[in-house]
């Protein structure tokens, strides 16, 4: 058992199949260790079926649906009424997501921008909270976020800079740090870490990537979180059960839980 509590993964993927071989047990080590809820993300119309089974299988499960920008080719056309139903009708899926611009891979910038402003449009016309995936990618990302305005955006993974995060925050964005925060080359992470206000920081691993240091480069999953919450405890003069309580609160807020 862990002397942790109230950590609340923001953002992950467990119906990855790096699972595929111990998911059960995975899940029942990290609610022992203190992880008191996971929103798992999707990334296409067959993982925002696969999610919503996990919802109702798992206790402690949430998940968002949505079209990530890797996955925007051959959508059926009724993807967005889908999308719909399945956030309008269940209560346990509470985000769109994850959506957004991916400029890291070799991807067609005009279609990445006609999927995320109709998803955009979609959370609008649903009142929904919305997680961003945002990949070197900043500027077109805060010119959607202007011209959409969604209520409750968080940019996951946040890989900008403390300034670009002063141009998201008059927006009433949030933003979730992870396993990034402690790598020795994290200069951005820390410098966010240290700058953003406490009620917009949310916790992730993005699980099973991204793993924090003493595990970087082997499988993450949700308990790690506490690695990144004693960094920024660190950062922050307080203490990782604290950022935790914090992050736990924003989060539960942040998706209406």
């Amino acid at each position: 058992m862990s002397e942790f509590n109230n950590i609340f993964d923001a953002h992950a993927h467990y119906d990855d199949d790096k699972f595929s071989e111990d998911r059960e047990d995975v899940i029942k080590a990290i609610e022992e260790n203190g992880v008191c809820k996971v929103v798992n993300a999707s990334v296409d119309i067959d993982t925002s079926k696969t999610v919503l089974r996990f919802t109702d299988k798992y206790p402690i499960f949430y998940g968002a649906v949505g079209i990530h920008p890797e996955n925007i080719d051959n959508l059926p056309e009724n993807y967005l009424e889908i999308l719909a139903n399945l956030y309008s009708e269940n209560k346990k899926i509470v985000a769109i997501g994850e959506v957004g611009l991916d400029y890291y891979w070799d991807i067609p910038r005009e279609p990445q921008h006609k999927i995320f402003g109709e998803q955009l449009a979609l959370v609008n016309d649903l009142d929904a909270p919305v997680v961003i995936h945002d990949r070197e990618a900043h500027r077109d990302t805060l010119d959607f976020l202007r011209k959409y305005r969604p209520k409750k955006a968080l940019l996951h993974c946040y890989s900008g800079s403390a300034e670009f995060l002063k141009e998201i925050l008059p927006l009433g964005c949030f933003i979730s740090l992870g396993g990034t925060v402690t790598f020795k080359n994290a200069r951005h992470s820390v410098d966010v870490a240290q700058q953003v206000p406490l009620d917009r920081l949310l916790l992730e691993t993005d699980a099973p990537y991204l793993s924090p240091v003493p595990f970087r480069g082997k499988r993450n999953q949700s308990d790690y979180i506490i690695y990144a919450a004693k960094k920024i405890a660190e950062l922050r003069g307080v203490t990782a059960q604290e950022i935790l309580d914090i992050t736990c609160e924003n989060a539960h807020r942040f998706y209406g839980i």
